[in-house]
């Protein structure tokens, strides 16, 4: 994209109001001074930022809890978000965005964009786990939308943090239905692709989110499947006691949202096995009873708002993003089960998890992979032919590979 003259004039007269008032800015008692060119709030942040903030670090801080996927899926912006995903993965894609989604601390939970776009984000860890509140971060259109409660975009050298000088940000905050601020979505791109209507398009996706938020509060209570490596149903925040046949009931209606004859269902859970009918429909109604009536009878299909990790993975690898469908992938589908249609299943997802993988071009997709894969060789070698000489993660693939290949 070619490099229109306002905003070179723009980003020049900002470099050079940065370049006078933040060493000034760095001594106690200091304040702005009145600037055209420069931001009444953008000032006040970086007085406020440079207490804490080197504005010559070159990312940002990354939580340590280990729990940030976690945090993601438990979070009340996940249903929401997942469900425009696709319109998300579209706008950053499209337009050469990068898009993300913080927590009410400036943590960030989740992003999406093309490959490009990505990497420079991850640069300065703008990826999940990156601090991006004002006390970590300094000046940026995220800590800005956290601290006023507002829409907000910072423009290049409006940060305070040099290394964000060639990017701009439009940030609006999500508002949970009592007014508290539950996060931030973003909109980033490089300085060059400022557009003013990046920031409508912010404020809609966000009144979506908040609207969707509204809906799911009314309906009944989200049952929450947890199948890929291991076995947990919770309902209603409550962990269900279910036998691992019901597990395996469970896990096909998740993924087959459409339902099951009868017929179908049974052959699936028992194939060709002798199984009386009142065998089959006995599991049934014990799993109906514990969802509460959630599963249609006659054809059978869960009837409540329902979550499921091995969906969440099959939903990522449909928008491509593969770096999201590896979070969630905790391993094989419901690995002691050999019920038909789990095994099928099983092997889909595998398939679709590792081609996904050798397709990245990104070396920690096969590294993450290759953790649940050791005697994978083949990811093993994918994951050392995209891994620079000099990276110190070759030892890793290379011991793994070395393993792979004594088996």
């Amino acid at each position: 994209m070619s490099q229109r003259p306002d905003l070179m004039q723009r980003r020049a007269l900002l470099e050079h109001e940065w370049s006078r008032w933040v060493p000034r800015l760095s001594v106690p008692g200091t304040r702005p001074g009145g600037t055209a060119a420069l931001r009444h709030e953008v000032s006040e942040s970086w007085a406020r930022s440079l207490g804490s903030v080197d504005p010559g670090r070159d990312s940002a801080p990354v939580t340590d809890d280990g729990r940030v996927h976690q945090r993601w899926t438990s979070s009340p912006l996940y249903g929401p978000v997942s469900a425009l995903a696709g319109e998300l993965h579209s706008i950053a894609e499209d337009a050469g965005f990068v898009s993300a989604v913080t927590d009410e601390s400036g943590t960030i939970l989740w992003t999406c964009g093309g490959p490009t776009m990505r990497r420079r984000a991850e640069r300065v860890n703008f990826a999940p786990g990156g601090r991006w509140d004002e006390q970590a971060m300094g000046t940026n259109a995220l800590s800005l939308a956290l601290r006023t409660g507002r829409p907000s975009s910072v423009f290049s050298a409006e940060h305070l943090v040099s290394a964000l000088h060639g990017w701009v940000c439009y940030c609006a905050p999500v508002h949970g239905r009592d007014g508290s601020v539950l996060g931030v979505l973003d909109l980033s791109t490089t300085w060059d692709r400022s557009h003013p209507l990046a920031m409508s398009t912010v404020r809609t996706l966000v009144s979506t989110i908040e609207a969707r938020l509204t809906t799911e509060v009314s309906r009944p209570a989200r049952l929450r499947l947890t199948c890929l490596g291991t076995e947990r149903a919770v309902h209603d925040g409550r962990s269900l006691p279910l036998r691992p046949r019901q597990l395996e009931i469970l896990t096909l209606l998740a993924l087959e949202p459409d339902g099951f004859s009868p017929e179908r269902l049974r052959a699936a859970l028992y194939g060709d096995r002798p199984v009386t009918a009142s065998t089959f429909k006995a599991e049934i109604s014990h799993l109906r009873r514990a969802l509460g009536g959630a599963i249609s009878p006659r054809h059978y299909a869960l009837t409540a708002p329902a979550s499921c990790d091995a969906a969440d993975v099959l939903r990522a690898l449909e928008q491509g993003d593969t770096d999201t469908a590896l979070g969630h992938y905790g391993g094989p589908l419901l690995p002691r089960s050999a019920a038909p249609g789990v095994e099928e299943w099983r092997t889909r997802l595998e398939v679709a998890v590792r081609e996904a993988v050798l397709a990245s071009t990104r070396p920690e997709h096969a590294l993450r992979y290759g953790e649940r894969a050791p005697y994978d060789a083949e990811i093993h070698e994918h994951a050392l032919r995209l891994l620079g000489p000099e990276d110190a993660r070759r030892a890793i693939a290379q011991g793994r590979l070395t393993t792979a290949l004594r088996d």
